[in-house]
C-alpha cells in the first residue's frame, strides 16, 4: 500500500495543478490495519474520545465497519473540537 501512496505523492509533488477526484480504491482492510498499528497509543484521543486501547477491542470488526461506511460513501466523520485559549484557535482533528 505504502507503493500506492508514495506514488500519488511523487504525483501531487511534480504536478501542484493535479486534481485527485477519489482515493475511496486505496482504502481497504490492510491499510486501515497498518495505519491503526502505526498510532501511538499514548498520544490524545479524537473528539470521540476513543483510545487505541478500546478501538482495539473488536479491531476486526471495527475496520471492516469502517471500511464498509468509506466505500459506500457513509462514514460521517465527527466535527472537529475548537478550542480558545487567550485569542488562540487550537483545532483537534
Amino acid at each position: 500500500m505504502a507503493t500506492k501512496l508514495d506514488r500519488i505523492s511523487e504525483l501531487a509533488t511534480q504536478n501542484p495543478n493535479m486534481v485527485f477526484t477519489s482515493l475511496y480504491h486505496l482504502i481497504n482492510f490492510d491499510l486501515l490495519m497498518e495505519c491503526h498499528k502505526e498510532l501511538d497509543g499514548r498520544k490524545a484521543t479524537g473528539i470521540d474520545n476513543v483510545t487505541k486501547a478500546e478501538y482495539e477491542v473488536n479491531l476486526n470488526e471495527n475496520l471492516n465497519d469502517l471500511v464498509e461506511r468509506l466505500k459506500q460513501k457513509g462514514y460521517k466523520p465527527q466535527p472537529s473540537m475548537r478550542v480558545y485559549f487567550d485569542n488562540i484557535i487550537i483545532l483537534a482533528f
